[in-house]
């Protein structure tokens, strides 16, 4: 079973001790109710301004077999130093000032049309946590896909497990990633000294010009939201990527992947589950594991539970999240 963790804050944790009027723990309970991401993912404060600075041990220290009288040759862990970058995500949102003035509550109805906003940026938050990759888009930050992206090379290519060990097809593939959020492995960043990394300003009332690209005019409130996070991977151990042939999923597992046994083989390769562990996958993921656990003949590995105060779908005791920026076309994992 895995062990939840209630002393590392999420970001809707954050927001609440951080900000005494509420306006933006409002925002981050808005964001937390649309990407399930946010009821796992623990936050730190980066340590170097917009970046974070992290020492990882990349490997263990060798204790030596003395005979007596024999020596002990002295020894040292070895360890790398690591930097990942916040990227800087923003929205503006406006609505026409006829309209919110109708309202006996103008600022929750601004709040409720900016919505649509927050959920945009919301998707291309999970889209980046998976997809992000500097060396492609400076302006965002690294996310887990490019750093899990081969079995050729590099320790972290332990925690890459594809479909009975064949090579995936070119570009119909789909991941599940399983990751275990605590500050000494896997957390998400935001800048030193800000709220929580969101930010959200009441610009007041605004003129549009042009509007409708017609020369026309229109009053409206306008309201900026900013998002400054990043993610750091400080132990790579901690997060397992399962890439599977997405078109060749069955219901019963008969032929092509097996989605049961994939995600126990995930489960063995962590050291440890303390923490916050979820399993991530898409909608189809999602309901193909379904029917493969109902087909199966062994006992059941899924289950639905109250996990921190909502009915999740557990498997082997670990919340199963829906992501639906996993794509069902990502490009096959090297394997040489």
């Amino acid at each position: 079973m895995a062990t939840l963790s209630t002393t590392h804050p999420t970001l809707l944790d954050l927001a609440k001790r951080q900000d005494p009027d509420g306006k933006i723990a409002t925002v981050a309970e808005i964001l937390s109710e649309t990407n399930e991401i946010l009821d796992d993912m623990i936050w730190l404060e980066c340590n170097d301004g917009t970046s974070h600075q992290t020492t990882v041990r990349t490997g263990l220290p060798e204790g030596t077999w003395r005979k007596i009288y024999g020596g002990v040759q002295p020894s040292k862990s070895t360890t790398a130093k690591i930097k990942d970058s916040t990227g800087m995500l923003e929205a503006y949102a406006e609505v026409d000032k006829a309209l919110a003035d109708l309202n006996s509550n103008t600022s929750a109805f601004r709040l409720s049309e900016s919505t649509a906003h927050l959920e945009g940026m919301n998707q291309q938050l999970a889209e980046t946590i998976f997809y992000g990759d500097v060396a492609t888009y400076a302006e965002r930050f690294t996310g887990l896909a490019p750093r899990y992206s081969t079995k050729a090379s590099g320790e972290q290519s332990q925690n890459i497990i594809l479909q009975g060990g064949v090579t995936p097809d070119a570009a119909d593939n789909s991941s599940i990633y399983l990751i275990v959020w605590d500050p000494n492995k896997v957390h998400g960043l935001y800048p030193k000294g800000s709220m929580a990394g969101l930010h959200h300003e009441d610009k007041g009332q605004v003129t549009i010009e042009n509007l409708n690209g017609d020369g026309g005019r229109m009053e409206a409130y306008r309201d900026h939201f900013r998002w400054d996070c990043g993610i750091c991977v400080r132990d790579w151990r901690y997060v397992v990527r399962i890439q599977y042939n997405d078109e060749d999923l069955t219901g019963d597992a008969a032929s092509g992947p097996d989605l049961i046994d994939l995600m126990a083989e995930a489960c063995d390769q962590v050291p440890n589950l303390n923490g916050r562990p979820a399993w991530y996958m898409n909608k189809r993921a999602m309901s193909y594991l379904r029917r493969q656990v109902r087909s199966s003949t062994s006992g059941s590995t899924l289950s639905r539970e109250d996990y921190n105060g909502k009915m999740t779908t557990m498997f082997e005791g670990i919340p199963c999240r829906r992501v639906d920026a996993l794509l069902r076309t990502e490009t096959g994992i090297a394997t040489s």
